[in-house]
Protein backbone atom coordinates (compact mmCIF):
# COMPACT_ATOMS: atom_id res chain seq x y z
CA UNK A 1 0.00 0.00 0.00
CA UNK A 2 1.05 3.18 -1.09
CA UNK A 3 2.62 5.81 1.77
CA UNK A 4 0.53 8.87 1.80
CA UNK A 5 3.13 12.17 2.25
CA UNK A 6 2.38 14.85 4.38
CA UNK A 7 3.83 18.00 3.24
CA UNK A 8 6.30 19.66 6.06
CA UNK A 9 5.98 22.97 6.47
CA UNK A 10 8.75 25.39 5.25
CA UNK A 11 11.43 26.01 7.87
CA UNK A 12 12.42 29.04 9.18
CA UNK A 13 16.06 29.97 8.17
CA UNK A 14 18.80 30.08 11.00
CA UNK A 15 20.07 33.13 11.94
CA UNK A 16 23.32 32.64 12.06
CA UNK A 17 25.03 34.00 15.61
CA UNK A 18 28.42 36.21 15.29
CA UNK A 19 31.12 34.33 17.65
CA UNK A 20 34.34 35.66 17.83
CA UNK A 21 35.77 32.98 14.83
CA UNK A 22 32.93 34.17 12.87
CA UNK A 23 34.13 37.33 12.73
CA UNK A 24 37.80 36.61 12.27
CA UNK A 25 36.61 34.57 9.01
CA UNK A 26 34.32 37.37 7.55
CA UNK A 27 37.41 39.94 8.08
CA UNK A 28 39.95 37.28 6.51
CA UNK A 29 37.13 36.85 4.17
CA UNK A 30 36.21 40.82 2.82
CA UNK A 31 39.14 42.62 4.27
CA UNK A 32 39.43 44.97 1.00
CA UNK A 33 35.89 46.07 0.98
CA UNK A 34 37.04 46.96 5.08
CA UNK A 35 39.93 49.13 3.87
CA UNK A 36 37.84 50.52 1.32
CA UNK A 37 35.40 51.68 3.58
CA UNK A 38 37.85 52.82 6.50
CA UNK A 39 38.42 56.29 5.34
CA UNK A 40 34.91 57.28 5.78
CA UNK A 41 34.51 55.60 8.66
CA UNK A 42 37.75 57.59 10.37
CA UNK A 43 36.23 61.02 8.69
CA UNK A 44 32.74 60.53 10.39
CA UNK A 45 34.00 59.67 13.73
CA UNK A 46 36.77 62.96 13.54
CA UNK A 47 34.67 65.29 12.06
CA UNK A 48 31.00 63.99 13.02
CA UNK A 49 31.04 61.71 16.38
CA UNK A 50 33.94 63.51 18.17
CA UNK A 51 32.78 66.96 17.53
CA UNK A 52 29.33 66.02 19.67
CA UNK A 53 31.11 66.44 22.93
CA UNK A 54 30.81 70.01 22.23
CA UNK A 55 26.96 69.85 22.84
CA UNK A 56 27.56 70.59 26.28
CA UNK A 57 28.59 74.53 25.27
CA UNK A 58 24.30 74.86 24.82
CA UNK A 59 24.13 73.96 28.83
CA UNK A 60 26.78 76.33 30.12
CA UNK A 61 27.94 79.99 29.61
CA UNK A 62 31.36 78.62 27.84
CA UNK A 63 34.69 80.11 28.23
CA UNK A 64 37.51 78.53 26.42
CA UNK A 65 40.07 79.15 28.82
CA UNK A 66 38.01 77.00 31.10
CA UNK A 67 37.14 74.64 28.82
CA UNK A 68 33.67 72.13 28.27
CA UNK A 69 33.93 70.69 31.85
CA UNK A 70 34.96 73.65 34.08
CA UNK A 71 32.53 76.35 32.40
CA UNK A 72 29.54 77.54 34.79
CA UNK A 73 26.32 75.41 33.70
CA UNK A 74 23.29 77.37 33.00
CA UNK A 75 20.58 74.72 31.84
CA UNK A 76 18.46 75.50 29.28
CA UNK A 77 19.48 79.59 29.64
CA UNK A 78 20.70 79.74 26.12
CA UNK A 79 17.53 77.95 24.87
CA UNK A 80 15.27 80.41 26.65
CA UNK A 81 17.41 83.82 25.54
CA UNK A 82 17.40 82.83 22.05
CA UNK A 83 13.55 82.10 22.04
CA UNK A 84 12.65 85.50 23.67
CA UNK A 85 14.98 87.13 21.67
CA UNK A 86 13.35 89.20 18.87
CA UNK A 87 15.19 87.35 16.06
CA UNK A 88 14.15 83.85 16.83
CA UNK A 89 11.31 84.29 14.70
CA UNK A 90 12.70 85.85 12.34
CA UNK A 91 15.48 83.69 11.60
CA UNK A 92 13.21 80.71 11.49
CA UNK A 93 10.48 82.01 9.41
CA UNK A 94 13.42 82.99 6.80
CA UNK A 95 15.06 79.65 7.12
CA UNK A 96 11.92 77.91 6.59
CA UNK A 97 10.42 80.28 3.71
CA UNK A 98 13.99 79.60 1.81
CA UNK A 99 13.61 76.19 2.42
CA UNK A 100 10.14 75.46 0.97
CA UNK A 101 11.32 77.56 -1.91
CA UNK A 102 13.92 75.46 -2.54
CA UNK A 103 11.57 72.46 -2.23
CA UNK A 104 8.78 74.17 -4.40
CA UNK A 105 11.09 75.64 -6.90
CA UNK A 106 14.44 73.56 -7.22
CA UNK A 107 13.34 70.13 -6.27
CA UNK A 108 10.66 69.43 -8.98
CA UNK A 109 12.59 71.43 -11.69
CA UNK A 110 15.42 68.82 -11.02
CA UNK A 111 13.75 66.38 -11.69
CA UNK A 112 12.06 67.93 -14.67
CA UNK A 113 15.45 68.76 -16.49
CA UNK A 114 16.14 65.32 -15.62
CA UNK A 115 13.30 63.88 -17.90
CA UNK A 116 13.97 66.18 -20.39
CA UNK A 117 17.72 65.06 -20.68
CA UNK A 118 16.26 61.63 -20.72
CA UNK A 119 14.04 62.43 -23.56
CA UNK A 120 17.24 63.56 -26.23
CA UNK A 121 17.54 61.00 -29.06
CA UNK A 122 21.02 62.28 -29.87
CA UNK A 123 23.56 61.36 -26.87
CA UNK A 124 26.47 63.83 -28.52
CA UNK A 125 23.86 66.42 -27.97
CA UNK A 126 22.46 65.52 -24.33
CA UNK A 127 25.81 64.86 -22.65
CA UNK A 128 26.77 68.60 -24.50
CA UNK A 129 23.86 69.88 -22.79
CA UNK A 130 24.92 67.92 -18.95
CA UNK A 131 28.29 68.91 -19.50
CA UNK A 132 27.51 72.73 -19.31
CA UNK A 133 24.81 72.44 -16.97
CA UNK A 134 27.16 70.72 -14.29
CA UNK A 135 29.86 73.77 -14.87
CA UNK A 136 28.40 76.12 -12.56
CA UNK A 137 28.34 73.63 -9.43
CA UNK A 138 31.84 73.52 -9.75
CA UNK A 139 32.67 77.21 -9.45
CA UNK A 140 33.35 78.43 -6.08
CA UNK A 141 31.04 79.68 -3.78
CA UNK A 142 33.27 82.64 -3.54
CA UNK A 143 33.39 83.36 -7.31
CA UNK A 144 29.71 82.79 -7.45
CA UNK A 145 28.85 85.70 -4.89
CA UNK A 146 30.99 88.05 -6.18
CA UNK A 147 29.51 87.14 -9.90
CA UNK A 148 26.14 87.71 -8.07
CA UNK A 149 27.22 90.77 -6.37
CA UNK A 150 28.70 92.30 -9.74
CA UNK A 151 25.15 91.85 -12.46
CA UNK A 152 23.06 92.78 -9.18
CA UNK A 153 24.84 95.99 -8.56
CA UNK A 154 23.69 99.66 -9.63
CA UNK A 155 25.82 99.60 -13.17
CA UNK A 156 25.23 95.54 -13.24
CA UNK A 157 23.90 93.23 -16.33
CA UNK A 158 20.73 92.22 -14.34
CA UNK A 159 20.04 96.04 -12.82
CA UNK A 160 20.79 97.41 -16.11
CA UNK A 161 17.88 94.87 -17.67
CA UNK A 162 15.77 95.31 -15.16
CA UNK A 163 16.56 99.22 -15.08
CA UNK A 164 14.86 99.17 -18.85
CA UNK A 165 12.02 97.89 -17.81
CA UNK A 166 11.27 99.56 -14.50
CA UNK A 167 13.32 102.40 -14.42
CA UNK A 168 14.85 101.36 -11.11
CA UNK A 169 18.25 100.93 -11.27
CA UNK A 170 19.24 100.73 -7.64
CA UNK A 171 21.03 97.72 -5.99
CA UNK A 172 19.24 94.46 -5.85
CA UNK A 173 21.17 93.28 -3.28
CA UNK A 174 19.85 95.96 -1.33
CA UNK A 175 16.05 95.47 -1.46
CA UNK A 176 15.07 92.75 0.92
CA UNK A 177 11.83 92.50 -1.37
CA UNK A 178 14.44 90.57 -4.11
CA UNK A 179 16.50 88.65 -1.93
CA UNK A 180 15.03 85.07 -1.83
CA UNK A 181 14.36 85.71 -5.66
CA UNK A 182 17.97 86.59 -6.21
CA UNK A 183 18.82 83.60 -3.65
CA UNK A 184 17.04 80.91 -5.34
CA UNK A 185 17.63 81.61 -8.64
CA UNK A 186 21.27 81.85 -8.52
CA UNK A 187 21.18 78.53 -6.44
CA UNK A 188 18.96 77.12 -9.47
CA UNK A 189 21.78 78.18 -11.87
CA UNK A 190 24.51 76.76 -10.05
CA UNK A 191 22.82 73.05 -8.74
CA UNK A 192 20.14 72.07 -11.07
CA UNK A 193 22.47 69.92 -13.73
CA UNK A 194 24.53 68.20 -10.74
CA UNK A 195 21.50 67.61 -8.48
CA UNK A 196 19.86 65.81 -11.44
CA UNK A 197 22.66 63.16 -11.93
CA UNK A 198 21.45 61.01 -9.47
CA UNK A 199 18.07 61.24 -11.52
CA UNK A 200 19.50 60.32 -14.94
CA UNK A 201 21.35 57.24 -13.25
CA UNK A 202 17.84 56.06 -11.98
CA UNK A 203 16.58 56.54 -15.48
CA UNK A 204 18.98 54.63 -17.44
CA UNK A 205 17.67 51.51 -14.78
CA UNK A 206 14.74 51.51 -16.26
CA UNK A 207 13.68 48.56 -18.62
CA UNK A 208 13.55 49.64 -22.01
CA UNK A 209 10.99 46.44 -22.61
CA UNK A 210 8.28 48.90 -20.61
CA UNK A 211 8.34 51.69 -23.14
CA UNK A 212 8.25 48.95 -26.36
CA UNK A 213 5.53 47.39 -24.42
CA UNK A 214 3.87 50.79 -23.95
CA UNK A 215 4.28 52.17 -27.26
CA UNK A 216 3.22 49.15 -28.93
CA UNK A 217 -0.27 49.77 -26.56
CA UNK A 218 -0.52 53.06 -28.53
CA UNK A 219 0.68 55.66 -25.66
CA UNK A 220 2.67 58.52 -26.83
CA UNK A 221 5.95 60.13 -25.64
CA UNK A 222 4.18 62.34 -22.64
CA UNK A 223 1.79 59.10 -21.95
CA UNK A 224 5.12 57.05 -21.74
CA UNK A 225 6.58 59.85 -19.36
CA UNK A 226 3.67 59.47 -16.63
CA UNK A 227 3.31 55.58 -17.34
CA UNK A 228 6.71 54.26 -17.43
CA UNK A 229 9.22 56.99 -16.84
CA UNK A 230 8.07 58.44 -13.39
CA UNK A 231 6.74 55.39 -11.64
CA UNK A 232 10.04 53.96 -12.40
CA UNK A 233 11.57 56.75 -10.69
CA UNK A 234 9.37 57.08 -7.76
CA UNK A 235 11.52 55.60 -5.48
CA UNK A 236 14.48 57.53 -5.94
CA UNK A 237 12.07 61.23 -5.83
CA UNK A 238 11.20 59.94 -2.66
CA UNK A 239 14.34 59.03 -0.79
CA UNK A 240 15.68 62.58 -2.13
CA UNK A 241 12.66 64.32 -1.12
CA UNK A 242 12.88 62.90 2.48
CA UNK A 243 16.47 63.77 2.77
CA UNK A 244 16.06 67.39 1.51
CA UNK A 245 13.02 67.36 4.24
CA UNK A 246 15.16 66.55 7.07
CA UNK A 247 17.60 69.07 5.94
CA UNK A 248 14.94 71.86 5.91
CA UNK A 249 16.50 73.89 8.86
CA UNK A 250 20.25 73.78 7.48
CA UNK A 251 20.14 76.42 4.47
CA UNK A 252 24.08 76.62 4.38
CA UNK A 253 25.22 79.94 5.50
CA UNK A 254 28.56 80.33 2.85
CA UNK A 255 25.96 82.03 0.06
CA UNK A 256 24.38 84.09 2.64
CA UNK A 257 27.21 85.42 4.26
CA UNK A 258 28.44 86.38 1.09
CA UNK A 259 25.51 88.43 -0.05
CA UNK A 260 23.71 89.70 2.87
CA UNK A 261 24.48 92.55 4.54
CA UNK A 262 22.38 94.67 7.36
CA UNK A 263 19.59 96.22 5.06
CA UNK A 264 18.37 92.69 3.97
CA UNK A 265 18.54 90.60 7.37
CA UNK A 266 14.72 91.00 7.64
CA UNK A 267 14.45 88.72 4.49
CA UNK A 268 17.77 87.33 4.42
CA UNK A 269 19.02 86.15 8.24
CA UNK A 270 18.78 82.28 8.66
CA UNK A 271 19.22 80.07 11.03
CA UNK A 272 22.62 79.06 9.93
CA UNK A 273 23.76 82.81 9.47
CA UNK A 274 22.99 84.22 13.09
CA UNK A 275 25.04 80.86 14.47
CA UNK A 276 28.09 82.60 12.98
CA UNK A 277 27.83 85.85 13.57
CA UNK A 278 26.80 84.92 17.35
CA UNK A 279 29.09 82.30 17.92
CA UNK A 280 32.52 83.39 15.36
CA UNK A 281 31.66 87.46 15.64
CA UNK A 282 30.08 87.76 18.98
CA UNK A 283 32.52 84.67 20.42
CA UNK A 284 28.85 83.43 22.05
CA UNK A 285 29.81 80.20 22.18
CA UNK A 286 27.02 78.83 24.76
CA UNK A 287 24.14 80.30 22.70
CA UNK A 288 25.43 79.67 19.26
CA UNK A 289 25.52 76.09 20.19
CA UNK A 290 21.86 76.01 21.64
CA UNK A 291 20.81 77.74 18.54
CA UNK A 292 22.41 75.12 16.55
CA UNK A 293 21.36 71.95 18.39
CA UNK A 294 17.73 73.34 18.02
CA UNK A 295 18.26 73.35 14.45
CA UNK A 296 19.58 69.97 14.23
CA UNK A 297 16.71 68.53 16.54
CA UNK A 298 13.82 70.19 14.28
CA UNK A 299 15.69 68.49 11.46
CA UNK A 300 15.81 65.41 12.79
CA UNK A 301 12.42 65.23 14.12
CA UNK A 302 11.48 66.46 10.43
CA UNK A 303 13.52 63.86 9.20
CA UNK A 304 11.72 60.51 10.89
CA UNK A 305 8.08 62.62 9.85
CA UNK A 306 8.85 62.54 6.30
CA UNK A 307 10.27 59.09 6.42
CA UNK A 308 6.97 57.30 8.46
CA UNK A 309 4.55 59.14 6.01
CA UNK A 310 6.43 57.88 2.69
CA UNK A 311 6.35 54.33 4.15
CA UNK A 312 2.89 54.89 4.76
CA UNK A 313 1.59 55.87 1.20
CA UNK A 314 4.06 54.93 -1.16
CA UNK A 315 5.98 52.17 0.77
CA UNK A 316 9.61 53.65 0.65
CA UNK A 317 11.56 55.17 2.78
CA UNK A 318 15.14 55.25 4.20
CA UNK A 319 14.62 52.36 7.02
Amino acid sequence: MRKSTVAEPFSTPRVRKYSWPNIQRDFVKNWPLLVMVLPAVIFYIIFHYIPMGGLLMAFENFKPKLGFFHSPFVGLKNFQDFFSSAYSWRVIRNTLTLSLLQIGIEFPLTIIFALLLNELRSKRFRKTVQTISYMPYFISMVVVAGIIIDFCSTDGAITSLIGAVTGNYDNLLGNPANWRTIYVASDLWKNLGFDSIIYVAALSSIDQTLYEAAEIDGANRFQRILRVTIPGITDTIMIMLILRIGQMLSVGYEKTILLYNPQVYETADILSSFVYRKGLQEANYGYSTAVSLFNSVINFVLLLFANSVSKKYTESGLF
